[in-house]
């Protein structure tokens, strides 16, 4: 069976020594006040609930799946994910980074990323149901009336009550434009909705005493299309005045998805007949309010990727430390023994090195985003709100792309370390690549991500956004360009920029002429801009790891950073290089081709 260890070591590299954080916080009124002990503290309980708790549960979860009684249309949870969830709850982890008015602790949401990314490493499955319940919180707390929120985040925030997503319907996929569900007015001010959902994760379980839906539907006056789409919260069981549970509203699950992955998470057909809801937010402006947990989710899918290219990757060195086959092709490296570890062999330490720099560089993304939305939440000035705002809709889609691209390259090269090993389920490590694996598809797929980044937040704004972004790492390059021990890192990051612009100016220029061209290059781009923002924080963290080695630090924890760094420059980043020349091709050789598809 797998094994975790929570990478606290390095969250706090990234936290302190790369992003500041602790500066960062104190000019945030509701933050001021946090020290890094306090962090520090909370991460380290955090790991060991992810480690002791939910990683046993990871491979028991992905053998006994989720069980539907058609009957009472009750889905019961793996064993042992019901009990985890009670700890869970007792330990007051739902409530990490919730509001205080509804019950919350109030910590910083950069925290938050770091407790979740434990959790996804631990398990994957059993994180998307409080995951996603943040999600729905989050859309109540931005878009709900006040009685909304008095009755449902209290008991969301304690864990008592968990939430989902109800957007997908059989025929129409991420196009919501096309959805049927129907809600029809009640003299009450409430709602009847009719319809079917499918992939609703979390949307039926044994963990809670009730669970609130939050459920896309039109009015029947509504527009066509997706400006004709409202937003309604529909629990499982009607709320009574007191707050006490109702009557079963007619909300339910009429069957269970047979996955490749993510088996302990019941991803459910749901059915509305005539069920209860009540509205959130305006009418036909369903989407926009939606767009608050959806970005959410997005970056949280992000976080599932990373964490189990840590996992995956901590799985891997050590079965390669403890593999012995075949010698070194320079030397026998351990001549006790009858061959060498092999880790003595070039393509071995690729596959472990690209995994490794794909987390590392991912956490420090992930959680410099996670950051700017803090600042977005709660910075006085509100100009730093906007700018942060402005970067976290640039960046949400490369989180969720980027990296779920790279976890599932890093977790197939992890099952590749362990040779025939991998490709047996007693190992773990095809439960991380086949769980792996939904994650660039959920949540938008990732060449909708692309899409929404080439065409809505670069060319929809003249790039001005991702000038925006230009200009830190600009500013980062001009400051360093005198340091020769940066020199390797500030080179290419500098060349990459550059080819940024004028390949961002030339798609522009096409895509006036024929909007084909943004279709035909955005997953290119999206890859290349991923690079150019890692490549950014990778060298960054090769300069603070520089910084710490200059001032007499011995720790082999910056020596190996500093290698890591080397590694993707030399190896990874270049990918660029291809991506860039795809991204020029166009879309003839894509679109004029009839005869093929004839």
């Amino acid at each position: 069976m797998p094994s975790y260890q929570p990478p606290l070591r390095d969250m706090q590299f990234v936290l302190h020594d790369v992003l500041g954080v602790m500066d960062v916080l104190k000019d945030l009124p509701a933050h001021s006040e946090l020290d890094a002990d306090t962090l520090a503290a909370v991460l380290e309980e955090g790991g060991k609930f992810a480690a002791d708790i939910l990683t046993p549960l990871n491979p028991v979860g992905d053998a006994q799946g989720c069980q539907l009684n058609r009957e009472t249309h009750d889905v019961k949870t793996p064993e042992g994910f019901k009990a985890a969830y009670e700890a869970f709850v007792a330990g007051g982890w739902p409530a990490l980074s919730c509001d205080p008015a509804y019950g919350g602790q109030g910590l910083p949401i950069v925290v938050n990323q770091c407790f979740y990314e434990m959790l996804n490493s631990a398990n994957q499955a059993w994180t998307m149901y409080p995951g996603l319940t943040h999600g729905a919180y989050e859309c109540l707390h931005a878009h709900g009336t006040e009685a909304q929120k008095q009755t449902y985040l209290p008991k969301m925030t304690r864990g008592e009550w968990t939430g989902t997503m109800c957007l997908t319907e059989p025929h129409c996929g991420t196009d919501l434009g096309l959805l049927r569900t129907k809600a029809e007015p009640q003299p009450d001010g409430s709602y009847r909705l009719s319809g079917q959902k499918i992939f609703i994760s979390a949307g039926e379980h044994d963990m809670v005493s009730n669970i609130v839906h939050l459920v896309l539907a039109r009015l029947p006056d509504a527009p066509a299309g997706s400006k004709g789409i409202s937003l309604f919260v529909v629990p499982k069981f009607l709320v009574n005045s007191d707050g006490s549970l109702g009557e079963r509203n007619a909300i339910f699950c009429s069957g269970l998805e047979h996955k490749m992955g993510i088996h302990g998470n019941a991803t459910c057909q749901m059915m509305l007949d005539g069920a209860v809801g009540t509205m959130v937010g305006q009418p036909n402006k369903g989407l926009a309010a939606m767009f608050v947990m959806m970005n959410a989710a997005r970056i949280g899918v992000g976080m599932q990727s990373l964490g189990l290219t840590e996992v995956a990757y901590q799985n891997a060195l050590a079965y390669a430390r403890e593999r012995i086959q075949s010698r070194s092709l320079t030397g026998v490296k351990e001549p006790a023994k009858p061959a060498d570890s092999i880790l003595v062999h070039p393509d071995v330490r690729r596959m472990l090195l690209t995994a490794k720099a794909y987390a590392e560089g991912g956490r420090a993304l992930s959680l410099y985003s996670a950051l700017l939305i803090d600042q977005e939440l709660n910075h006085p000035d509100a100009a730093v709100r906007a700018d942060c705002a402005e970067l976290v809709a640039l960046l949400t889609p490369i989180v969720k792309a980027f990296i779920t691209d790279n976890a599932w390259q890093a977790t197939s090269n992890c099952l590749q370390v362990l040779g025939g090993h991998g490709y047996i389920r007693e190992w773990g490590m095809e439960q991380f690549v086949r769980d792996a694996r939904i994650n660039m598809i959920y949540e938008g797929t990732n060449t909708i991500q692309s899409l929404d980044l080439l065409g809505r937040k670069v060319l929809g704004n003249q790039g001005a956004s991702l000038k925006k972004f230009g200009q830190q790492i600009t500013q980062w390059v001009m400051a360093a360009q005198g340091d020769e021990d940066l020199a390797e890192f500030v080179r290419p990051l500098s060349q990459l920029g550059q080819q940024v612009t004028q390949l961002t100016g030339e798609l522009g220029y096409k895509a006036l002429q024929n909007a084909d061209e943004v279709g035909a290059a955005a997953v290119d781009y999206l890859r290349v801009i991923g690079h150019l923002v890692l490549g950014y924080f990778w060298a960054r963290m090769a300069q603070a790891a520089l910084q710490k080695i200059a001032a007499g630090e011995r720790d082999p924890f910056y020596t190996a950073k500093l290698q890591t760094a080397r590694f993707y420059f030399a190896r990874l980043l270049p990918e660029t290089a291809s991506l860039v020349q795809s991204a020029r091709a166009g879309s003839a050789s894509l679109m004029d081709t009839e005869a093929v598809f004839a």
